[in-house]
């Protein structure tokens, strides 16, 4: 008897992506579960069914290889036969059922035999100075966490003893109850899932395999980081409960502002206020930089307000490159203030014999605005 199509017994189309075979699966297995239909023949053989489409349409090279070749791909020697993509053993529809139900039932991934979970990882917050992300450094942290227990060396027993088997999972980890028509895996209530108890605990852990310490670590702060980048230290995290693999440190740089400086990537920004009278007949000033030189800039005679002049490679290293960003110096023309009497006179006498040569911009905004609106004279 030819097999029915995976795709027909789950009722889904072949476009069907995991969300939809999962939630058609669900359905198809609690209508066919053999608890909920107790001695029909032919709901067990449509369960079998169920699963073996479902085991074989989840994983994307089993379902490349049915949509290419149909039943005939698995068919050499059978589902886990000679075929290159093998079959579904019990163990299999074990690990289907929990992916599918084991949120519902209160069930969760199994933990590593003996309970050896990994640590966790930590967060270190470190504020540098521009000058310091401009030049790079090494920086040395202390970092209160988790160390392997040096008395049980991470066992968590009493040195001399050792932890036992559970008796009530037998190491397991897992028992089995039932609930309705399901047969559910819980973690085991006697370990708490390690598979081992501990009858005699370390003293100085109390079992744990773990203890409190403050260490002393260095980081390498590369030139030209930014603001915000997160540093991996592989293994500088937690120690893992009773001898588990230990966790990483990450450590998230903050740039302080700076007094002078607005970064943006590696290019720098500064603000220079300037006289009028230097923007009108041109001057100079020296500007300081993160390198410790200085750059002259010339102003030239009427420079207007928010020009920039570029000083190519005077910004920030880029990181693990030889580039260099660039220093835009931003001109802000300051209006003279607390005027003297004979300060004023000359200005008034300089607006008297002004043309419109002079001011440009202004003269030309307010003709074009008169002959828009027809204000007349």
């Amino acid at each position: 008897m030819a097999k029915a199509d995976f795709y027909e017994t789950l009722g889904v189309g072949n476009r069907a992506d995991d969300k939809e075979l999962k939630s058609a699966y669900r359905k198809m297995a609690m209508k066919y579960h053999p608890d909920k239909n107790p001695g029909d023949a032919a709901a067990e053989a449509k369960f079998k069914e169920c699963n073996e489409a479902y085991e074989t349409l989840k994983d994307p090279q089993k379902r490349a290889a049915y949509d290419r070749y149909g039943h005939a791909a698995f068919e050499q020697g059978g589902m886990g036969g000679g075929s290159p993509f093998g079959g579904a053993s019990a163990g299999g529809f074990s690990d289907i059922f929990e992916d599918i139900f084991g949120e519902m039932m209160g069930g969760g991934r199994r933990q590593s035999a003996g309970g050896r979970a990994r640590g966790a990882d930590l967060r270190y917050n470190l504020e540098i100075s521009l000058e310091e992300a401009f030049t790079g450094k090494t920086a040395s942290i202390r970092v209160p966490t988790n160390k392997t227990c040096d008395t049980c060396s991470g066992s968590g027993a009493k040195p001399g003893s050792s932890p036992t088997t559970c008796s009530t999972c037998s190491g397991s980890g897992r028992v089995r109850a039932s609930q309705g028509f399901f047969s559910v895996e819980r973690t085991c209530p006697a370990c708490n899932g390690r598979g081992e108890v501990i009858s005699d605990p370390c003293p100085d852990c109390s079992g744990q395999g773990r203890v409190n310490e403050e260490r002393t670590l260095s980081v390498n702060i590369p030139a030209g980081i930014e603001d915000g980048t997160r540093i991996r230290l592989s293994g500088e995290g937690e120690a893992g409960f009773r001898g588990g693999p230990t966790g990483d440190l990450y450590i998230f740089i903050s740039v302080r502002p700076h007094e002078f400086f607005q970064r943006d990537g590696a290019d720098l920004y500064c603000k220079v206020p300037i006289s009028m009278t230097t923007a009108s007949l041109g001057g100079q000033f020296d500007v300081g930089t993160l390198d410790g030189s200085n750059t002259r800039v010339k102003v030239p005679e009427g420079t207007q307000p928010g020009r920039q002049f570029r000083l190519k490679g005077k910004g920030m290293p880029v990181m693990r490159h030889s580039a260099m960003g660039d220093l835009y110096i931003q001109i802000a023309v300051e209006t003279p203030q607390n005027l003297s009497k004979r300060q004023r006179e000359l200005l008034q006498e300089f607006e008297e014999i002004s043309a419109k040569e002079n001011s440009p911009q202004s003269s030309g905004f307010f003709s074009r605005m008169k002959d828009f609106f027809d204000l007349g004279e």
